[in-house]
């Protein structure tokens, strides 16, 4: 794989505004680095909520579960970017899906480089310094969500308010599809087990 590639994620965080025009006009941007990434955020999760420092840790390891970190994670990343499709498709967005499957991706960087190292600096923490560990975690929450407002504002070709706009609408549409999943998960379980005690009321009879 060439080296651009991989530095190519680094132009995108720290120049965001010309690293995302790249992305969309110049073809700079790949889905399998975005994939990459977001399978280092999995990582990433997974040593921080088992081995980060217990000052800072507050995780039981024995309901650690690394599947749910995994399905936590990686279903409401493509949630999001279905929803953001789906309603942009509508109100005249230019990004195809690939799009902002990348801009979401490469978006999740400063929080895979921030966490990984700050899981080990933990393990090394005192209670004084615990702050420096939260501090940390919020810029790059912080990083991550203005990254993802460029993203998403540059592959649409958006103006500010109407990203905002957007992303609103796609979190309603992700709100809904849960709900709505939630909801025809129950009813599925219901007839099942209605259809269940039937069966085994027919057994007992015969």
């Amino acid at each position: 794989m060439k080296p651009e590639l991989y530095k190519f994620p680094l132009h995108v965080i720290l120049r965001p505004f010309d690293g995302f025009w790249d992305m969309k006009y110049e073809g700079k941007g790949k889905v399998r680095i975005a994939m990459m990434i977001l399978a280092l955020l999995v990582l990433s999760i997974i040593l921080q909520r088992q081995f980060a420092g217990f000052l800072v840790n507050y995780n039981d390891p024995r309901l650690l579960n690394t599947l749910d970190d995994i399905q936590y994670t990686v279903l409401p990343f493509f949630l999001f970017c279905v929803a953001n499709w789906s309603i942009t498709t509508l109100m005249e967005g230019e990004g195809k899906f690939s799009e902002i499957v990348m801009a979401t991706g490469y978006a999740l960087l400063p929080i895979v480089l921030i966490n990984l190292p700050l899981t080990v600096i933990s393990r090394f923490m005192t209670m004084e310094e615990t702050p420096f560990y939260y501090l940390l975690n919020g810029i790059a929450a912080i990083w991550f969500c203005f990254l993802l407002f460029v993203g998403i504002m540059t592959v649409h070709q958006y103006t500010p308010s109407r990203t905002i706009f957007t992303l609103f609408l796609t979190i309603i549409a992700m709100g809904s599809v849960v709900f709505l999943g939630s909801l025809a998960f129950s009813m599925a379980t219901q007839i099942y087990y209605f259809f269940l005690n039937i069966y085994r009321e027919l057994i007992i009879r015969m």
